[in-house]
């Protein structure tokens, strides 16, 4: 047992950190806590107990028994620096906590002790919350630990996953986590523009460069200065203008449109796409130069099928971001309704299933007769849609497939 004066010693040798640290031992027992760990966590409970797992988590075990990754255990087998997403009791709540653990060796070499470093994760949070992504899943965890591993750095990032998983708000993490979270994050959205306008829309134009151009324009390359651009759907790209973009990466310079000026531009990348990148290259329909540059450090975006059980807590926060008042509740009725269906939409969809919620209910309180009837409107939709037999008698008989798959699939959505 350490005497008060070490642990005062201790402690003072803790603050020269600028992040929350505790000092413990080989069996998980803290000893001392730095000046601003005690003012964001509190001082320490003996009800609690005095050991990591007990403060942090309120386990009777360490985490690798729990379930979860523990920092200590990976720190004593590898006897050097550990790192860990974890998600923390603490005064305002559950928090997600980046874990940095540090093995301290005495004269002999040995690890007696261990700093444990905690950086509190602005960008994600486990509970209801107006700003950050929500979630607390393994897969929604996996994801926070790539962009809290990612953000401080310059590295480019490609995010992938399905339609209405939340890239952009990924992107927006990601630049918040980075030193040029002051500058600007600039959006370009890929898909549907044309070569020309797509060049226009990177790079600018100067006056008299096309029909139209009647003064110059800068360009979003030129507003990213200093900041992050985001080119979200980058896998629709025309193929004639990948070059250009890879020659902006490689060399941070570009000429507006109608323009002999070589400019120059410094700026950190982040892509987003919900296509196979990779196989449009092996098909030569993705420039394999440019692929390797823009995915640097790739990231997967679950879809909500990976994360059902973060749906409460999501449909939750949306609702609330929804209603101003804050007026209006979920039933946990309503809850295991939302649970049920595939959403090929992903968050995108639940959102529009809450906002349509929000237009049937008569009161505040959304249970599982508004959710179904919200969810019926997509059914009455897709029956709508199904040609009837003056249809089906006037078609060639080509459309008989057609409409049998149409109705599997409508069958499968009912089910």
């Amino acid at each position: 047992m350490l005497v008060s004066d070490t642990r005062t010693d201790l402690s003072m040798m803790l603050d020269a950190y600028d992040h929350p640290a505790i000092l413990m031992t080989s069996d998980y027992e803290i000893v001392a806590t730095n000046r601003i760990y005690r003012e964001r966590f509190g001082e320490l409970d003996p009800a609690r107990g005095q050991r990591c797992y007990q403060v942090s988590h309120g386990y009777d075990v360490p985490c690798d028994q729990a379930g979860e990754d523990c920092p200590l255990a990976a720190a004593r087998a590898s006897g050097h620096k550990e790192r860990v997403l974890h998600i923390h009791q603490t005064p305002r709540g559950r928090e997600h906590v980046d874990v940095e653990l540090v093995p301290v060796a005495d004269v002999h070499g040995e690890h007696r002790y261990y700093v444990e470093l905690l950086k509190p994760v602005e960008h994600a949070s486990p509970r209801i919350d107006d700003n950050e992504m929500v979630g607390a899943t393994p897969a929604f965890n996996r994801m926070v630990e790539k962009i809290t591993r990612v953000g401080p750095t310059e590295a480019a990032v490609l995010l992938s996953g399905e339609s209405g998983t939340g890239k952009e708000m990924a992107a927006l993490a990601v630049h918040r986590a980075s030193p040029r979270r002051d500058h600007a994050l600039v959006t370009l959205e890929c898909s549907g523009l044309s070569e020309t306008l797509f060049e226009s829309e990177l790079f600018g134009h100067v006056k008299g460069a096309f029909t139209g151009a009647t003064q110059n324009k800068p360009g979003l390359v030129e507003a990213a200065n200093g900041g992050t651009l985001f080119l979200d759907e980058v896998g629709d790209i025309p193929q004639a203008l990948q070059v250009k973009l890879l020659r902006l990466i490689e060399t941070g310079s570009y000429r507006p449109v109608g323009s002999t000026e070589l400019r120059r531009a410094d700026f950190r990348l982040i892509c987003a796409t919900h296509k196979p990148l990779y196989s449009l290259v092996k098909q030569g329909e993705f420039r394999q130069d440019l692929y390797h540059r823009i995915n640097v450090f790739p990231i997967h975006l679950p879809s909500l099928r990976e994360r059902v059980d973060d749906i409460p807590l999501l449909a939750k926060a949306i609702l609330r971001r929804m209603d101003g008042s804050h007026r209006y509740v979920l039933t946990d009725s309503a809850i295991r309704c939302l649970q049920e269906p595939l959403w090929r939409g992903n968050i995108r969809e639940l959102k529009n299933l809450l906002q349509r919620a929000l237009v049937l209910a008569d009161t505040p309180v959304v249970n599982d007769d508004v959710i179904q009837r919200s969810l019926a409107l997509d059914h009455d939709e897709v029956a709508h849609e199904r040609p009837g037999p003056a249809d089906i008698s006037a078609a060639d008989n080509t459309v008989l497939p057609d409409l049998k798959t149409h109705e599997q699939d409508y069958l499968r959505h009912l089910m």
